[in-house]
């Protein structure tokens, strides 16, 4: 059935980024970190058969990527998912679904940062001070477009996104002459059982269609330029994932996972000598290209967030559409922070935070994809999508099991909120004149 939408809320069809830019932000936020490593690591799982992994995770994106399509198209605005669940379920809910985003996704963020570092120092050596030091400085450019707002923002993410594609055509195509056949045998050296774990890992390949939620209402037509942009960003990573993971095996077989910068390897033979230098433009280019996209769009919902009461108030600024949300992106910017010093006080042990990110992803999608139940029409195609994707989501709630401690206490905090201003109100109303 259909919502009618909040007096905070209202569909915004203003914005200025069309159809191009719009297939760039999507692309970006998907086509991640996960290319510099997860190719090599999914073939050591499941050999040759990881090819039919990217296949099955591909497969399993359309109804998730369709969905958010169908939700941001029809209620484009700042606060994404905690948009569509403020219509479906309420302020609390929304209120959760706003935090898991916002604090929870965000620790990804310095994470992006220190794989990116990690692989360009890698390549020319270097201590974990040094890694530090390029996790930081890959994350400046990123601030400095989104200080400017989605103008800049998407101009600067259509040529990194270009940059990006560019580079897999490239790895691909030097790659493709050193292909032996006798690598694809057997197909199946580690059983079903590889292939599942490969589809483990590929998940974080293709997540990252909330994201671009935050910024739909920036969307010229949203109606129309978000469902196409979300097709031509689902072809476009299923097929670089595909073709790097066809090369990947191809080429290193079984010793793929041999080394800490398979795409050096990858590329080794056919670009002698270019190779580090090479995969360290690729490593900026991923890094830089994910956090452009990923701070727009915590930086966006900080502002709606900030405009419906749920963060202070002072942060509402730049929720509008054509609005550039500086205060909250400077939050963010703290939060980053303190997040990057407990990744050092941690001696950079990233598990425990991706973990965080994960399954703070995974809670919101569980109640994304249960508000758009509510929301879109019953039987209809967008319906059958976000009912598929509600299954798929329980699923990996499942399997995230003890890691929803974190979501668990964001979504406490969001409870504590609603008392305190519910008791607040009982007395302004209370008050005598």
């Amino acid at each position: 059935m259909s919502r009618t939408l909040s007096h905070s809320v209202v569909p915004q069809t203003a914005g200025t980024i069309g159809l191009v830019r719009a297939s760039a932000l999507y692309i970006a936020a998907v086509l991640g970190t996960g290319m510099l490593v997860l190719p090599a690591l999914a073939a050591q799982k499941a050999g040759p058969a990881s090819i039919v992994a990217v296949l099955a995770v591909l497969f399993l994106s359309v109804p998730l990527a369709g969905t958010f399509a169908a939700l941001a198209s029809r209620f484009p605005d700042a606060g994404g998912v905690a948009t569509f669940v403020r219509l479906a379920l309420g302020e609390t809910a929304a209120r959760m679904a706003g935090y898991w985003f916002f604090f929870g996704v965000c620790v990804g963020a310095p994470v992006v940062g220190i794989l990116g570092g990690s692989y360009i120092v890698s390549l020319f050596g270097g201590d974990r001070i040094m890694v530090l030091v390029v996790a930081m400085l890959v994350l400046v450019p990123p601030f400095v477009s989104n200080v400017f707002g989605i103008r800049v923002t998407g101009a600067a993410q259509l040529v990194l996104t270009a940059l990006l594609v560019l580079i897999v055509v490239v790895v691909v195509a030097a790659s493709a002459p050193a292909v032996r056949p006798e690598n694809f045998e057997p197909f199946l050296p580690h059983g079903v059982l590889g292939i599942g774990a490969a589809i483990s890992l590929f998940v974080w390949a293709f997540a990252g269609w909330e994201a671009v939620t935050h910024i739909a209402a920036e969307f010229k037509n949203p109606r129309r330029t978000i469902p196409i942009a979300t097709a031509i960003a689902i072809a476009a990573v299923g097929i670089a994932y595909l073709a790097l993971q066809i090369v990947t095996v191809g080429v290193l077989g079984e010793n793929a996972a041999d080394s800490d910068t398979p795409l050096v390897a990858l590329v080794a033979g056919s670009l002698p000598g270019a190779g580090p230098a090479f995969v360290a433009v690729i490593a900026t280019v991923v890094t830089v290209g994910v956090l452009n996209t990923y701070l727009g769009a915590f930086a966006k919902l900080g502002a709606s967030l900030g405009r419906d009461g749920d963060l202070p108030r002072w942060m509402a600024a730049g929720a509008e559409s054509g609005g550039v949300p500086r205060r909250s992106l400077l939050v963010v910017g703290v939060l980053i922070a303190v997040y990057l010093v407990a990744l050092i006080l941690t001696d950079l042990d990233l598990t425990p935070f991706i973990l965080i990110n994960t399954s703070s992803m995974v809670a919101v999608y569980v109640v994304g994809m249960f508000a758009a139940m509510r929301l879109l029409q019953r039987w209809s195609t967008g319906w059958w999508l976000a009912v598929t994707s509600f299954v798929l989501s329980i699923g990996l709630a499942i399997l995230a099991g003890a890691n929803l401690l974190v979501p668990a206490i964001l979504a406490l905090a969001a409870v504590i909120v609603t008392i305190v201003k519910r008791k607040r109100a009982r007395v302004t109303t209370s008050s005598p004149l």
